[in-house]
């Protein structure tokens, strides 16, 4: 594989601002309940936010189906750049192959990373008072909140698809195909299906190119969530690696 290289080229996020896979992390907790609840395969939409956040930057390419990284480019985000570290020490693979390989190890730094800058507060404890364990609970539930509104708003309108900023069309996108229930509901899914079709194209606004490569990562994070799916009713589990 080729890739494009960068003398440590810098991509630093807006100030105040989260990365799209800890926005989205976010989005599927539930404040009422303190928890995660309704997202199974959270980790392959953490994935795909880190992904299409990191395309958005240019810092990913699709280079003939395979996705290439700009060499020793970092962005500052762990949950970014340890995806970034991923893709460069790896075999080459297509958007779906990175949907799914070590997935859980992106939820885990999403998670980390929360709790080291407040919007989580963790807790060790012992199962069964043997087992070593760690709990979360959300410190900072007014956030979250406007989080849900907002995204909520970008998915129903009325705010026009072209107004809206890539990076938030691209985070409702992988909720919504994520089946992010606790934002984002099955019916809501079918019902603002064209908006989401929309939502797939502006995501990709920052390059000509991008368009096609959301609509790509957008199908493999489905691919993957089916999948998961059919796993566990047939009672395999669902992967991620």
């Amino acid at each position: 594989m080729t890739a494009k290289k960068a003398a440590k080229k810098e991509a630093p996020m807006p100030f105040g601002s989260l990365s799209l896979p800890t926005r989205i992390f976010l989005l599927a907790w539930d404040p009422g309940r303190n928890r995660i609840a309704g997202a199974p395969d959270l980790h392959y939409a953490v994935r795909a936010c880190a992904l299409a956040e990191l395309a958005q930057r240019g810092l990913l390419s699709d280079v003939g189906g395979i996705v290439t990284p700009v060499l020793d480019a970092r962005t500052g985000d762990p949950a970014l750049d340890s995806v970034l570290e991923l893709v460069e020490e790896s075999r080459p693979r297509k958007w779906n192959g990175w949907i799914t390989h070590k997935s859980r190890h992106s939820l885990d730094t999403v998670r980390e990373q929360l709790a080291s800058e407040g919007y989580l507060r963790m807790e060790r404890t012992r199962i069964l008072g043997i087992f070593p364990s760690r709990r979360y609970e959300l410190e900072r539930a007014g956030y979250v909140e406007v989080l849900h509104a907002e995204a909520l708003a970008v998915l129903r309108g009325p705010v026009p698809v072209s107004e809206v900023p890539p990076g938030d069309a691209a985070l409702v996108v992988c909720a919504a195909t994520g089946k992010l229930r606790a934002v984002i509901s099955g019916k809501e899914r079918r019902q603002y299906k064209e908006r989401l079709d929309a939502l797939t194209d502006r995501s990709g606004a920052p390059a000509p190119d991008l368009p096609e490569v959301m609509r790509g990562l957008r199908k493999a994070l489905a691919s993957a969530v089916t999948y998961a799916e059919a796993a566990r009713s047939g009672g395999g589990g669902g992967g991620g690696g």
